[in-house]
């Protein structure tokens, strides 16, 4: 006996869905229905992803049709439901109060990168500005030496359920570092993963509060630590510290390219050149161009980056970080030559923010390459 769709269709619409009491036909569960020869085809399309009567829908279909056109037909049913929606995990925004995350990196070490990041923060707090230090040379902490903080332990607090770090304060910021956890004897012994694990919690397992800058002191060159901060918050811009010598300028191309990529985007807010010149401090007029001369001005002048300013070598510099009081605290010339960094800096910033859009974070996509 042969079959059209018409017919199938016809003798599906006589079985009722229980639940609304209306035909499957009409309802518009029947779908892609297929008839040819003694086979018929379909899919029964349910709505609900837990209807309790998919199963018993599916055998009065095959007993209706077998009874209508013999024993011996040939049936393929599939019953589909909606894929289960795949809900947004709830997350706890990370750094929600801080407005400016500043990142201070360097091409290579021994560039004085954690002095400038520990001046400048300080600088920011002379002014007003709430400010925070985060010391994420996971390898070679300094900045609790500088700010004479070493013998400092974080403190907790509960927030929502959490239990929170808190900042260590001191000489008007709030700071962390890895230093504050481990012996100053004992080296960090870590593996790429377990340095980016302990930058993530420095960010977002500390209750930071309100800030309006928050300074990030990275280890030298580029590496995973840089890729986890880009990736975990949205970095409003980065200063690159370099000396005048060539070498050191060549790699701080690389860090320059790095935080320009496209799949970072991080804008290059300027150049600070520490060590521009050495002047002692019975000769305060003397400079001795020791390292080199303008070579973080020629780069800023070829790349377009502002060169925020000029940091002379001075004993006192190196003598106020190992007493833990940073020299941008006292009344000295270098200390004038910090805040006027700190100063074109945030108007740096300003600007950026004013005419940028908001930096994102880097999304982690496999295969992706950074």
């Amino acid at each position: 006996m042969s079959m059209s769709t018409e017919q199938v269709l016809k003798s599906l619409s006589t079985i009722v869905h229980p639940s609304s009491g209306k035909d499957i036909v009409s309802m518009g569960l029947v779908q892609q229905l297929q008839v040819e020869g003694k086979q018929i085809a379909f899919t029964l399309q349910f709505p609900n992803l837990n209807d309790p009567v998919k199963a018993s829908v599916k055998k009065a279909c095959e007993i209706t049709l077998k009874e209508a056109w013999g024993a011996d037909l040939i049936l393929q049913i599939q019953i589909n439901t909606p894929m289960k929606p795949v809900l947004p995990k709830k997350t706890t925004p990370i750094l929600p109060g801080v407005k400016n995350i500043i990142a201070v990196s360097s091409g290579k070490g021994g560039v004085g990168k954690s002095t400038v990041a520990t001046n400048m923060a300080i600088a920011f707090a002379i002014t007003g500005a709430k400010v925070g230090l985060i010391d994420a040379d996971i390898f070679g902490p300094s900045v609790p030496k500088m700010l004479g903080i070493e013998n400092e332990k974080p403190g907790m607090t509960r927030i929502n359920d959490r239990d929170m770090l808190l900042p260590v304060e001191k000489h008007g910021i709030k700071s962390l570092s890895i230093g504050l956890f481990v012996s100053p004897e004992d080296a960090t012994i870590w593996r790429g993963p377990m340095a980016s694990n302990a930058l993530k919690q420095l960010l977002s397992d500390t209750h930071w509060g309100e800030l309006d800058y928050l300074f990030v002191d990275l280890p030298p060159g580029t590496s995973d630590i840089h890729l986890t901060l880009v990736q975990t918050v949205a970095v409003t811009g980065a200063i690159i510290v370099s000396t005048p010598q060539a070498v050191a300028l060549a790699d701080v191309v690389k860090g320059i390219t790095m935080f320009r990529n496209e799949s970072v985007n991080v804008p290059v807010l300027g150049l600070v050149e520490n060590m521009s010149w050495f002047t002692p401090e019975e000769l305060p007029d003397n400079r001795y161009y020791i390292f080199g001369k303008e070579g973080c001005a020629h780069l800023a002048a070829k790349t377009g980056i502002p060169l925020l300013g000029q940091i002379p070598l001075v004993q006192s510099v190196c003598e106020a970080g190992d007493e833990g009081i940073p020299v941008v605290l006292r009344k000295q010339v270098v200390s004038e030559a910090f805040k006027q960094v700190a100063e074109r800096l945030r108007t740096e910033i300003i600007r950026r923010n004013a005419n940028q859009q908001p930096t994102q974070k880097v999304e982690i996509t496999h295969g992706r390459k950074i």
